[in-house]
């Protein structure tokens, strides 16, 4: 057994209280509530430390994919300046800038329409089928209270 449990069953804890067993039910139960009370706000401390420890880490991710966002622009934009360069070796460059930039718009175009598809199919923004299965249940408790009645 460690310490802890031996000065208990000896009659004190370490700080010289009294045994568990001696005292009135009045005063366990205000000795419960007051350490139910210290060990939520202990909880609650703990769970903000941690919120803002892994919010800044998000937000250290969040600034990650901004910069890697810039970077894959500047990417692409020096990709189309080789496909327009490459290009013009056989054609005109305004030529081939055009080009470009209407195939560019095409995929542009599929992409907004196929996301403009996931949007409406994802619409509306709410749990319908939680709405649903709690207007059920409110039907199902007003029934057994009917029927407690009867």
């Amino acid at each position: 057994m460690d310490q802890l449990h031996r000065t208990q069953l000896n009659g004190s804890d370490r700080d010289g209280a009294p045994d568990l067993h001696d005292m009135p039910l009045a005063e366990l139960l205000k000795k419960l509530s007051q350490e139910f009370a210290t060990l939520v706000r202990q909880e609650f401390e703990l769970a903000r430390v941690e919120m803002t420890a892994k919010g800044q880490e998000a937000g250290k991710g969040v600034g990650m994919f901004g910069a890697a966002g810039v970077l894959g622009m500047l990417a692409l934009a020096a990709f189309t300046a080789c496909l327009i360069l490459a290009l013009s070796l056989v054609m005109a460059g305004w030529l081939a800038a055009l080009i470009i930039a209407i195939a560019y718009g095409i995929a542009a175009l599929v992409l907004m329409q196929s996301g403009k598809a996931r949007l409406k199919a994802a619409a509306p923004p709410v749990p319908t089928q939680t709405i649903e299965t709690l207007k059920e249940d409110v039907q199902w408790a007003k029934t057994q209270t009917r029927s407690d009645r009867i």
